[in-house]
C-alpha cells in the first residue's frame, strides 16, 4: 500500500508542479529545486522531527545522511541507466556548490563541535530560507526564460489540487513503508544508527526516486537533478536545522565518517555533471555500483 501510494502520489505531484511551472513560465529547474525538492523531503522531515521529540537523534541525523548518499548515487544512478541526464549549467555553477558548501560545513561542525547545537540549527534554517528566497527572486527575474515554450494542460487551481493529493500520497506512501520496514527490522535487533543509515534514508528517499523516474519519463530531464540537488540541501540545512533546534543533535563517532562518505559523494557527483553537463549510462552504473558497496559497508560494520 505505501509504494502504490508513493509512486502514483509523485506521478500527480510531478504533474501539478510541471504544470504550475509552464503557467508561470518558470523554469521547471526552480520548480525541481524548490517546491518538488521541498515535497519529496517532506517524509525526511516528517521522519526526523519525531525523531527528535523522541530523542533518536541517530535515526534522525541518520536518515539525513543516508538519504542524500542514496540521492546522488541512487537517484541518479537509476535515472541516468533510464536514460543520460542533460545537466543545466546554472546548477553546475551555482547548486552542486552550495551543496557541496553546506555539506563541509556539516562535516566541520561534526569534527569540531560533536553536535549540532541550537544555535547552529537556527543558522541552517536562516540559510535554507535566503537559498529559497534568491532562488525565487531569480526566476522572477528570468520569469520568460524557459529552453521552450509548453502549454499548461492544468489550469492553476487544479494544478495546485494535484500537488496537495501528490504530496499526501507521498507523506503517507512513505510513513507507511517506512514504519513497516522499521518494525521489521527492531524484530532482528538492528540498531537505531543502521536503521536511520540503511532502511528508514531508502524509504524516506523513495518519493525523490519516484518522482525523479516518473519526470524523467515525461521528459523533464531538468527536474531530475534539480529535485536531487534541491532534496539534498533541504535535508542538510531544514531537516537538520529543524530537527537540532528542538533538540541539540549529538553526533555519534561513525555518524562523521558517514558524514565524510557524504561530503566525498557529493564531490562526486558534482564532478560527473562538471565534466561533459550530462550523466550517462555508464556513469550511472558506477554510481549504483558505489551506492551497493557503501550499503554493504554499513551493513558489516552494524
Amino acid at each position: 500500500m505505501g509504494f502504490v501510494l508513493l509512486i502514483k502520489g509523485a506521478d500527480v505531484f510531478v504533474d501539478g508542479a510541471s504544470n504550475v511551472a509552464y503557467n508561470y513560465k518558470i523554469p521547471t529547474i526552480i520548480v525541481g529545486l524548490t517546491i518538488v525538492a521541498f515535497g519529496t523531503s517532506a517524509p525526511e522531515a516528517a521522519v526526523s522531527i519525531t525523531a527528535s521529540f523522541a530523542g533518536s537523534n541517530a535515526i534522525s541525523l541518520g536518515n539525513v545522511v543516508g538519504s542524500n548518499i542514496f540521492n546522488i548515487l541512487g537517484v541518479i544512478g537509476v535515472s541516468a541507466l533510464l536514460g543520460s541526464l542533460t545537466v543545466d549549467k546554472v546548477l553546475i555553477k551555482r547548486d552542486f556548490p552550495f551543496l557541496i558548501i553546506s555539506t563541509i560545513g556539516l562535516l566541520l561542525i561534526a569534527l569540531l563541535f560533536g553536535e549540532i547545537s541550537q544555535i547552529v540549527g537556527i543558522i541552517f534554517l536562516i540559510i535554507i530560507i535566503a537559498y529559497v528566497y534568491y532562488l525565487v527572486k531569480k526566476a522572477r527575474e528570468d520569469k520568460g526564460v524557459m529552453s521552450e515554450e509548453v502549454e499548461a494542460k492544468l489550469t492553476i487551481p487544479k494544478a495546485v489540487l494535484y500537488i496537495i493529493i501528490g504530496m499526501l500520497g507521498i507523506i503517507i506512501g512513505s510513513d507507511l513503508v517506512v514504519d513497516s520496514a522499521s518494525f521489521i527490522a527492531r524484530i532482528f535487533g538492528l540498531s537505531d544508527v543502521l536503521i536511520g543509515l540503511t532502511i528508514v534514508a531508502l524509504g524516506t528517499s523513495l518519493p525523490e526516486l519516484a518522482t525523479s523516474v516518473t519526470a524523467l519519463k515525461k521528459g523533464n530531464n531538468s527536474i531530475v537533478i534539480g529535485n536531487v540537488l534541491g532534496s539534498c540541501i533541504f535535508n542538510v540545512l531544514f531537516i537538520l536545522g529543524i530537527s537540532s533546534a528542538i533538540m541539540p543533535m549529538p553526533i555519534a563517532p561513525e555518524m562523521i565518517f558517514d558524514i565524510f562518505l557524504m561530503t566525498i559523494v557529493t564531490i562526486v557527483g558534482a564532478w560527473f555533471t562538471y565534466t561533459r553537463n550530462e550523466v550517462d549510462k555508464k556513469e550511472g552504473l558506477i554510481l549504483l555500483i558505489l551506492f551497493i558497496i557503501y550499503m554493504i559497508f554499513v551493513i558489516l560494520r552494524n
